[in-house]
């Protein structure tokens, strides 16, 4: 349960007055208003090439994708998770519409019917395969294989030609998906033969990285000197921002907090009274029958979650080595254990096999053969009916492996897996049917992937005991009395610190640790160590710079914010970049002392070991530099000093030049020429084949950013 749960529970009659107090309200405005309450709402989800997306459009095209899927797969759980891949989906599908396929239209680019059939059919596209294809095992499923597991174009067509309505909507489905795969390839393609590199720029790019220069050098790091010794005025400051504003280019609106979080933890008084209920569990707990366990379990355990596992004396669960003499029943508890309180309880001890080797068939409740569903009844009947068949000897266990499991990665095996132990990774009604079981039995065994027909090929002679435990789970979690005096607190600090101002007064007066959270954009829905954030980013994007926020809920926290910065599409206005263009503006002052330091005492001198001698500097060296190279030895990043010595002839020394991390003068020792090929024509190719490998990627982020897309999904509830 929520905190903000345990305080509604406690105030559920005052809400109640309260909420009907707002309906009347509403009701008296609605009457009062002409019915215009809503008639000012936003209801732009976004922006696609000048084109909005309204939310009850782009709502519809969700709704529709999920009522397919659910036709397609009525045992589809949609889920949070699945529900925001969904909406990506839709979202992806709208830009491709609105900026791809523009693209194709212009250039003339589609796919006849008879090239949609030959993909389909005849030469079946990669997509195509994959879908007949077991993600699982990789393997093309049984009923569109030829024997040497690949696929047969017979079956097929075959297939095609027999499909029932579900099938051929799944099919029409793929026809769909094929002409967007197709009408993309394409266009990628056209794009990739127009790409052309000349000979002169494979000579170049041979060049870079095959010539060679040893070079040494004498640099003043920026760093030898504080910044706070270098002063700049703001004109400088304002003069160094204005001709770099390209470097402050905004591409996607973010936003940065900071924020204040109350971490709402049990009492002393709560843990004493969580002690005082596990001990009450654990004296029932006593009395229940081994069939009562279960229910009794999930009734008193956290989530409802019932935990009954085998251990051995190896991995044994309970600390209390007496577990292993006790009696059957014996509960053993309460411990304290992280943020639980744990309950044991000894069920059963058995003695079973050291080790074991069974095979199965699988009739699963998603048959891997057919992409269908099962029902639990329906699965059992058929296992039911193949093991009458295997006990009267009238079908080999063989045939059946082949033909009936749903278990692809066993199917070379014969459904064997070989000898395993209790601690293998295989759940625990598979392993206890090998391991509890003798030579010969063939059982059915359901577990959550269906029903397994395993057959006990061999156990071992050695044997131990399994202790089966009970365990009933209590979180360590703080009333609704503790919560309720958090969130007051909360709420204190936020009624009392209004203003940016009175916010950070009040976390220094409160001695609060104020954390920050940037880049915050306006889809997330998540902040680092805040899950679930997406109503606090709703009111990011809603208040002003400088504004405080009303208390958010989090898991067992409460959070105050305040907005401290705004990055809006574009240039980011100087206050905001103020201390990196400031920063930049003291580097870019020291540079400018740094070198008249150097012309100043190293005067003419084009020996590298005087200058450094007459800057008290040290020589440094970098051997077999080249132009394509990323960093300098014991420097990193510095492309002006890479550039400058691989473009020097041997034997001469640079003038005092600015780089990223000081100013350096550099002498060049030795320059080993690239040793040039008769022609280039391999280069050539292979840059053509890098610079095609960036279509894809860069020609979509090309067109989305020339499309000038706005993304406001993060505003509504889908």
């Amino acid at each position: 349960m929520s905190v903000l749960e345990k305080i509604r529970s406690k105030t559920g009659l005052l809400v109640g007055i309260v909420g009907l107090a707002l309906v009347i309200f509403i009701l008296e405005s609605l009457l009062g208003s002409g019915g215009a309450l809503f008639s000012g709402q936003d209801t732009e989800v976004g922006k696609i090439a000048g084109e909005k997306i309204d939310y009850t459009a782009f709502s519809q095209k969700v709704n529709e994708q999920i009522l397919q899927i659910q036709q397609s797969n009525p045992n589809a759980t949609i889920d949070d998770k699945m529900k925001e891949q969904i909406i990506e989906s839709v979202w992806n599908r709208l830009i491709n519409d609105k900026v791809n396929k523009v693209q194709y239209k212009k250039l003339g680019i589609s796919v006849s019917e008879d090239e949609l059939y030959d993909l389909m059919l005849v030469h079946p596209h990669q997509y195509v395969i994959q879908q007949l294809t077991d993600q699982q095992t990789g393997r093309i499923y049984d009923g569109f294989a030829r024997p040497d597991g690949s696929l047969d174009l017979a079956k097929l067509n075959q297939w095609v030609g027999q499909m029932n309505v579900e099938q051929e909507k799944m099919w029409k489905q793929i026809e769909k998906s094929i002409l967007e795969v197709r009408a993309a390839e394409k266009y990628n393609n056209l794009i990739k033969k127009g790409l052309y590199v000349t000979t002169a720029e494979a000579k170049d790019a041979f060049i870079a990285q095959n010539k060679q220069v040893n070079a040494a050098f004498v640099m003043k790091r920026y760093d030898s000197v504080s910044d706070s010794t270098v002063k700049v005025t703001e004109d400088e400051i304002a003069a160094y921002y204005n001709k770099h504003q390209s470097d402050y280019k905004v591409s996607e609106p973010s936003r940065e907090i900071e924020y204040v979080a109350y971490d709402v933890v049990p009492s002393k008084g709560d843990y004493e009274a969580l002690l005082n209920d596990a001990q009450r569990a654990a004296d029932e707990f006593k009395t229940k029958t081994v069939k009562e366990d279960s229910s009794y379990i999930a009734q008193e355990s956290e989530g409802g979650v019932v935990n009954i596992a085998n251990y051995g004396k190896n991995n044994m669960v309970i600390g209390d080595s007496t577990v292993f003499t006790a009696a059957k029943g014996t509960v053993f508890g309460t411990y304290t254990e992280g943020t639980f309180l744990k309950i044991y309880k000894l069920t059963d001890v058995k003695s079973i096999a050291d080790s074991a080797k069974v095979r199965h068939i699988l009739i699963g409740l998603q048959s891997q053969r057919t992409q269908s569903q099962r029902t639990p009844e329906v699965a059992k009947r058929i296992a039911d009916s193949l093991l009458t068949l295997l006990k009267n000897k009238q079908v080999k266990f063989d045939t059946l492996v082949k033909t009936m499991s749903d278990d692809m990665g066993s199917l070379d095996k014969g459904g064997d897996y070989g000898w395993f132990d209790e601690n293998k990774g295989f759940v625990e009604p598979f392993k206890n049917a090998g391991l509890q079981g003798t030579v010969g039995n063939i059982t059915v065994v359901p577990t959550q992937f269906g029903f397994h027909i395993i057959e006990v090929l061999g156990v071992s002679k050695t044997r131990h005991n399994s202790y089966t435990v009970a365990q009933i789970t209590k979180l360590i979690s703080p009333s609704g009395e503790t919560s309720q005096e958090y969130y007051k607190m909360a709420s204190d600090f936020a009624g009392k610190n209004q203003t940016a101002d009175a916010f950070n007064k009040g976390v220094d007066a409160e001695k609060l640790n104020k954390r920050i959270a940037e880049n915050i954009r306006e889809n997330d829905k998540s902040l680092p160590g805040l899950e679930g954030a997406k109503d606090l980013v709703r009111w990011v994007y809603k208040a002003k710079k400088g504004e405080v926020s009303p208390v958010f809920e989090f898991k067992d926290r409460f959070v105050v914010a305040q907005l401290v910065r705004i990055n809006e599409k574009g240039i980011a206005p100087l206050e905001d970049v103020k201390d990196d263009v400031t920063a930049k503006a003291i580097r870019d002052k020291k540079a400018e002392a740094f070198i008249k330091e150097f012309e100043t005492k190293a005067g003419s001198s084009k020996v590298i070991e005087d200058i450094a001698a007459k800057m008290a500097l040290q020589v440094e060296k970098s051997d077999n530099l080249t132009f394509s190279a990323y960093n300098v030895a014991a420097i990193g990043r510095e492309d002006a000093l890479i550039g400058t010595a691989t473009a020097m002839k041997t034997g001469t020394t640079s003038k005092a030049i600015k780089g990223d991390n000081g100013v350096f003068i550099v002498a060049v020792a030795s320059v080993t020429e690239a040793v040039l090929p008769k022609d280039f024509k391999g280069k050539q190719q292979e840059i053509e084949r890098i610079n095609g490998g960036r279509v894809e990627y860069e020609l979509f982020d090309a067109l989305k950013e020339k499309a000038d897309i706005e993304d406001h999904r993060g505003k509504f509830d889908f």
